[in-house]
């Protein structure tokens, strides 16, 4: 199968972000849609819906605007890479370029914990992202969440939402 270049979405966060969620890289219906969670039948709105009360059926700027006034960011460790599909599987290894995260957390001043949506957004993290973090952003929580992709098929929404509960609680404090 032939390679992508893929490069992903701009970060989305408010100045009052508390929770910052990390995928991956969006997949080839989000790159598409230049939505974050596009695919239909992931669970990543109605997870949202489950811990914060938004709707997920609003429209997309309404999710997003809903999720900075509940205090989540969002973004991914990786913003370009290649694939050789939409599945994180498919990541050429070595291809990644990954988003200026440390900068990024450093204008976060509320941010309380990092919520990695997926293993493969949390090897990254790990990887590329941990080493270069000062002492403040290194002390944060980062939580490895199970993935919310359609991949993930296993996981139920109701198994989802108490996996990521540290998020609830997180917004919570």
């Amino acid at each position: 199968m032939e390679t992508t270049r893929c490069i992903g979405l701009p970060a989305q966060t408010g100045t009052q972000c508390r929770v910052l969620v990390l995928g991956s890289m969006p997949g080839v219906a989000s790159l598409q849609a230049a939505q974050y969670y596009a695919h239909p039948r992931n669970r990543f709105w109605p997870l949202m819906g489950a811990l914060t009360g938004l709707d997920p059926a609003l429209p997309y700027l309404q999710r997003l605007q809903s999720l900075r006034e509940h205090g989540i960011g969002l973004w991914d460790v990786i913003g370009q890479c290649d694939r050789r599909g939409s599945l994180d599987a498919d990541i050429v290894r070595g291809s990644e370029v990954v988003n200026p995260l440390p900068a990024l957390i450093r204008q976060l001043p509320q941010l309380r914990g990092i919520a990695c949506n997926g293993g493969t957004a949390f090897a990254a993290w790990t990887r590329h992202v941990r080493p270069l973090l000062d002492p403040r952003a290194a002390a944060l929580p980062v939580w490895s969440l199970p993935s919310t992709s359609p991949a993930n098929a296993g996981w139920s929404l109701e198994r989802l939402t108490a996996a990521w509960q540290p998020v609830a609680v997180a917004l919570a404090q």
